[in-house]
């Protein structure tokens, strides 16, 4: 079983490509924070991971306060978590601040856009991917803040290189379908990236990412995503798993810090927060949905997690959301 692809059918990500550039050294570009770009890119997202993906040339890109990461042709950056960054060429004079950029360069889409100083060029295409924070923060919690990963290492990412240089340059001609096939190779991208990455972690290392690529546990967690409403118990998880209960549980501390069935409870809860905040269903069904025999264990648990009750959750969710659409509103009529 694979627990990603389990977790990914959840979490519904919704990707796009949203830049197509060709800069000449020297040149320098400060990406706002997600929570900026969202109402821009994918408005009522609750959270975007941007990506860079360079097709030709060199460059380097940083945290604000990071260390440079170098970029070759082929290397695809992420920011998993939305941190603001700089990506850059050459020595500039100055740092273009893309906040102050952002209507014009998302009405701009994929037409090439050219910049800079004459010299060397850097080509590369510019994604995101919209997630539901709450859900999605189970396997960004392993993610680094920025990390990169060449694509160009497998048949697989040249193919998937090739077909997205392809059908950027296709966009202008506003062919029918365009969109529905960048999102797609936007999403692939994406998951390929992190299974390439998780593919590479230390032999040493800990966290949801590793734990989802250890046999024993990965087959419990992909077992609990698939079906979270299951009356699973340690003894039935671990049968699943062809291990005893004490080794499950080891295995589930070493790399999770946590004992099997706390986790299960809190993704359960993660999905009745999201059905809360995105549904119509009552408490009760929620309740039910998520593998609790009453509402009123429900409503128990969910008060333990979140503080509030889940029907205060849901009003305060849905309050918070129509603020978010006003305020973008707002800011387009400036």
């Amino acid at each position: 079983m694979d627990v990603l692809s389990e977790v990914l059918k959840v979490v519904k990500l919704q990707g796009a490509m949203f830049y197509n550039g060709e800069f000449s050294s020297p040149w320098s570009l400060c990406s706002p924070a997600s929570h900026t770009v969202a109402p821009y890119l994918a408005p009522g997202a609750g959270h975007v991971i941007i990506y860079h993906l360079l097709t030709e040339g060199h460059a380097s890109a940083r945290l604000l306060d990071g260390e440079r990461i170098a970029l070759d042709a082929g290397d695809l950056v992420i920011f998993p978590h939305g941190d603001s960054h700089i990506i850059e060429n050459g020595l500039p004079t100055k740092t273009v601040d893309l906040a102050k950029e952002l209507a014009r360069l998302v009405a701009h889409g994929l037409k090439l856009a050219r910049f800079g100083g004459g010299g060397e060029v850097t080509k590369f295409i510019c994604g995101f991917m919209a997630c539901d924070p709450r859900l999605s923060q189970v396997f960004l919690s392993g993610l680094p803040p920025v990390f990169k990963v060449s694509i160009r290492n497998t048949a697989s990412g040249r193919w998937l290189e090739n077909s997205i240089r392809f059908s950027v340059n296709e966009a202008d001609a506003s062919r029918a379908g365009g969109e529905a096939v960048l999102a797609k190779l936007s999403e692939v991208l994406f998951v390929e990236t992190l299974r390439a990455y998780i593919a590479d972690l230390p032999a040493h290392q800990t966290g949801w990412l590793a734990g989802a690529r250890d046999a024993e546990v990965g087959k419990a967690l992909a077992l609990m995503h698939r079906n979270p409403a299951h009356p699973w118990t340690i003894a039935s998880l671990a049968k699943e798993a062809g291990v005893s209960r004490s080794v499950l549980a080891e295995r589930f501390r070493l790399y999770l810090n946590q004992a099997p069935m706390a986790y299960l409870t809190r993704w359960r809860l993660q999905l009745g927060a999201q059905m809360l905040a995105s549904t119509s269903y009552s408490v009760a069904q929620i309740a039910s949905e998520v593998g609790y025999e009453s509402e009123a264990a429900f409503n128990r648990a969910f008060k333990r997690e979140f503080t509030i009750p889940p029907a205060r959750f849901r009003s305060r969710s849905r309050s918070d959301g129509r603020e978010a659409i006003t305020s973008r509103k707002s800011s387009d009529a400036m």
